[in-house]
C-alpha cells in the first residue's frame, strides 16, 4: 500500500475514510484533516511554475507570463499565493523584455550600446529566451 502525505501537516499517518467523486478520502490522524489523493489530470512541471514567479518577480503581469508560457494566469496568480511571492515596486525603474534565439542574443550582446543605463537578466524558454531589460525613466 502507498502511503499518503497529508497536505496540511505532511505526516504519513492517514487512514482511508470514505470515496468522494469516484477518489479515495483520507483523514490525517495526526491533525484529523480530510483530504482526497492528488488529483488525476494535468500537472504543470515545476520548470514552469519556478519561470513564471522568476517572471512576477521581475516585473511582468500575470497575464504577460501566461501569453509568454501557455500557462493560465490564474494559476500564476495561485502560485504566488502559495509561496508568498511579493514583486517589489518599481517606482524609478521599468522592465521591458524581448524573446530572442541564439544568434539574435549573441548579436544584442555585441553592441556595447546595449548593455548602457540598464540592468539585464536572461532566462531561458524553450528553445528561445528571454531577456528582461530595466531601464531608468527618463524626466524629459
Amino acid at each position: 500500500m502507498e502511503q499518503v502525505v497529508c497536505p496540511k501537516c505532511e505526516t504519513k499517518d492517514a487512514t482511508k475514510s470514505g470515496i468522494v467523486g469516484g477518489r479515495q478520502r483520507y483523514k490525517c490522524k495526526n491533525c484529523g484533516y480530510h483530504f482526497s489523493v492528488a488529483k488525476v489530470g494535468k500537472e504543470i512541471n515545476s520548470y514552469y511554475v519556478i519561470k513564471a514567479l522568476q517572471l512576477y518577480v521581475e516585473g511582468i503581469s500575470y497575464r504577460e507570463i501566461e501569453r509568454l508560457l501557455g500557462v493560465s494566469h490564474v494559476s500564476v496568480m495561485n502560485w504566488v499565493k502559495k509561496y508568498g511571492m511579493k514583486a517589489p515596486r518599481q517606482t524609478e525603474y521599468h522592465p521591458t523584455y524581448k524573446i530572442l534565439n541564439q544568434k539574435e542574443l549573441a548579436e544584442y550582446f555585441q553592441n556595447p550600446e546595449n548593455l548602457k543605463d540598464a540592468g539585464l537578466m536572461v532566462t531561458e524558454l524553450g528553445d528561445k529566451y528571454m531577456m528582461i531589460r530595466w531601464e531608468r525613466f527618463r524626466q524629459g
